[in-house]
């Protein structure tokens, strides 16, 4: 950043993802979720720094492939992303027929004239109204914008599916459509899914395995099912987020999250937490047995 300044985005984010897997990453806005996705594909701003290794199954680390090879033999292949802003992502003087035709030309070697039919059981897929194919972006509502996105990304069958706020913009029954497209997506010849969503009911109904960020780190990994069922969220912070559900105790989380570029030197929740003592204020917890918490 200016003056030399530097902001821990993501730090210390470490977890395996198999095939066949369902990972839900959740946590509050802005505390480095889709800077995660976006350093997996190579699409950081080019003053942001990596280190450290994301290795796919054939040992290719993600963090160290040039654009070459990002661009020509894994985005979209390899790794497919669901991006959070669909309408940004889409050409806007292209109608979405034209971009669906592409893609699937580009990724599966289809040819006219089956080429037409191709794409639109891809837009079919993702519940994506066939009447709305020859239209441009602009003429979408966001969740249109967003069934296209992700028509796309599940062109390539892509081993790996990035999915950034998949649901935004959806009504609850779309929302369990596609969520339940990427679970089926998921469970097909092993594929593995990265789901990152504010949706603590999309994940439940996905996930085989929840990882909650908080500024910028991961505090807690944990089965979906321990989870969201017994014994639940060992973490204060994980806690807060489910109490906050209108089904369960609607509290919000008291307070907000500290600011990326001045974290406390203790743990970052400490000063949201009812729980925080001068250990946590003064000594930051390492995710030790899947929690980042000194009184878990």
């Amino acid at each position: 950043m200016p003056a030399g300044r530097y902001v821990e985005a993501v730090t210390g984010a470490t977890f395996a993802l198999a095939p066949g897997e369902s990972l839900a990453l959740v946590g509050e806005s802005g505390c480095g979720k889709s800077v995660l996705a976006s350093a997996l594909l190579g699409l950081l701003p080019g003053n942001a720094e990596t280190a450290g290794s994301a290795r796919l199954a054939d040992g290719l680390d993600l963090l160290a492939a040039d654009e070459r090879t990002l661009a020509r033999t894994v985005r979209g292949r390899r790794v497919g992303l669901v991006p959070q802003s669909p309408a940004a992502h889409l050409t806007p003087v292209r109608t979405i027929r034209s971009q669906l035709e592409e893609t699937v030309r580009e990724l599966t070697g289809t040819r006219p004239p089956a080429l037409r039919v191709a794409a639109e059981a891809a837009a079919e897929r993702a519940a994506f109204p066939a009447s709305h194919l020859d239209r441009h972006p602009h003429e979408l509502s966001g969740g249109l914008a967003q069934r296209a996105a992700t028509a796309l990304a599940l062109v390539g069958d892509a081993p790996l599916l990035l999915a950034d706020e998949p649901t935004t913009g959806l009504d609850r029954d779309l929302v369990l459509r596609t969520v339940d497209e990427l679970r089926a997506h998921t469970r097909a010849d092993g594929r593995a899914l990265l789901m990152i969503t504010h949706d603590l009911a999309a994940a439940e109904r996905i996930a085989d395995t929840v990882a909650v960020m908080y500024a910028g780190r991961i505090v807690e990994i944990t089965p979906a099912a321990a989870f969201f069922g017994s014994p639940g969220p060992r973490h204060p912070y994980a806690r807060g987020l489910l109490d906050a559900l209108p089904e369960r105790a609607f509290a919000p989380v008291p307070g907000a999250p500290p600011e990326l570029g001045a974290l406390p030197p203790g743990c970052a929740f400490a000063a949201r937490c009812a729980a925080a003592d001068q250990l946590c204020r003064t000594r930051r917890p390492a995710l030790t047995g899947g929690v980042a918490c000194h009184h878990a």
